[in-house]
């Protein structure tokens, strides 16, 4: 039940958005944001090596991950939220996913192989002004750059990278 207000919700935001989207220079960009469902410490790992790559280029980063449940959260790094902070109606509750939400990325990479129903709820909502993540059917509606990709994360994560910093 709660799942579908979710799933509502995300739809009304779609709807009535009005986030400004550009895609900028990879170069002149400052902030980026990584979101990401927890799966295994293989994808913790290449994450972690994604977001030294980001500060690097000397980005300030950010991260939320959804942590479903019966699944660990590695070295208690980042940010996350879960399925227990959502409300009855389909409310994210969570203070961590709501501020990223918020926050107005240059950037924002959302590193799922599979679409999260609660991750798009945030994607849905981000004011970020390019989100870049893997094609799927009807991502367009949470996406700016949509990377096909037939890899694993790590391929996911090098065509994002490659992509994104080729903006001009």
């Amino acid at each position: 039940m709660k799942l579908n207000f979710l799933k509502l919700k995300t739809n009304a935001v779609l709807k009535k958005s009005k986030a400004f989207r550009s895609n900028l220079p990879y170069k002149q960009a400052r902030t980026v944001g990584v979101l990401f469902s927890v799966e295994d410490k293989q994808k913790h790992f290449v994450i972690k090596e994604f977001i030294k790559k980001l500060e690097q280029d000397e980005k300030v980063v950010q991260v939320l991950e959804y942590m479903p449940a019966k699944h660990e959260n590695y070295e208690f790094k980042f940010d996350f939220f879960t399925e227990k902070e959502l409300s009855f109606w389909g409310n994210i509750t969570s203070s961590s996913a709501n501020q990223f939400a918020d926050a107005p990325f240059d950037f924002l990479f959302y590193i799922d192989l599979e679409p999260n129903v609660f991750v798009l709820n945030v994607l849905a909502r981000s004011k970020a002004k390019c989100r870049v993540g893997k094609h799927f059917d009807g991502g367009e509606q949470y996406l700016e750059l949509m990377i096909e990709s037939a890899g694993g994360i790590q391929a996911l994560i090098d065509s994002m990278y490659k992509y994104a910093s080729q903006l001009k």
